[in-house]
């Protein structure tokens, strides 16, 4: 069922449903409904809606690209999720455009993360399977897998900065819209992930072949 921007607005308030964005993770960063998850219909759609939403009954209410509704609502309902209740017709223009109120993720370069390691120490949290962290990771980043995040929140700081990657870009943006829906603002994603870090000189511990891990 389409709806405006108020209509929206009103069900996501009256309702428990989740709000989900199903953007590209660059375009959801630079602005998104506040308490929205980022989920991608491009990359592994069906497999992170699985981890995340541990409820299949769940309500949703989906914010897509233009044209991309039915798509979305399609592959909800292959993997068991035929609970959504509506999407936001124009899609989040729309709620941009009726003035309501946006949130944001920082994005930082590869770059810029190498120059914040040296001069601040700031902290780093990992979000890959802890498969990929034991083969090679940032030294001294911390580790807590993506689809354990919310067991392991207690873990994150609230106060000091900190700043997160996983892999490549589509997965850090649903750790960092997960934690913008339970208060954390005080983070930085990195573009790329460690994949583009690893063009940098941060310092990374000695790679292992993840199948002597096994």
């Amino acid at each position: 069922m389409p709806l405006t921007a108020e209509e929206f607005e009103l069900v996501a308030n009256e309702t428990h449903a989740l709000v989900l964005d199903t953007r590209d993770a660059e375009d959801f960063s630079k602005g998104f409904i506040p308490n929205s998850v980022n989920i991608g219909l491009a990359g592994s759609f069906a497999q992170w809606v699985g981890e995340m939403i541990p409820n299949v009954k769940q309500e949703i209410l989906l914010i897509t690209e233009e044209g991309k509704e039915e798509e979305a609502l399609t592959r909800l309902s292959r993997v068991g999720y035929d609970h959504s209740i509506g999407y936001l017709k124009g899609g989040f223009k729309t709620w941009k455009e009726a003035g309501k109120e946006v949130d944001q993720v920082q994005r930082i370069t590869p770059e810029a993360f190498e120059k914040n390691l040296k001069s601040d120490k700031v902290k780093v949290i990992d979000f890959r399977k802890k498969s990929e962290y034991d083969s090679e990771h940032v030294v001294d980043a911390m580790n807590i897998p993506l689809n354990q995040i919310n067991q392991n929140l207690a873990q994150i700081p609230k106060e000091e900065p900190f700043m997160i990657h996983r892999a490549g870009g589509y997965r850090s943006m649903i750790a960092a819209s997960i934690l913008k829906q339970r208060g954390w603002s005080n983070f930085v994603d990195v573009r790329g992930g460690l994949d583009a870090i690893k063009n940098t000189d941060a310092k990374l511990t000695e790679y292992v072949c993840p199948t002597t891990l096994l």
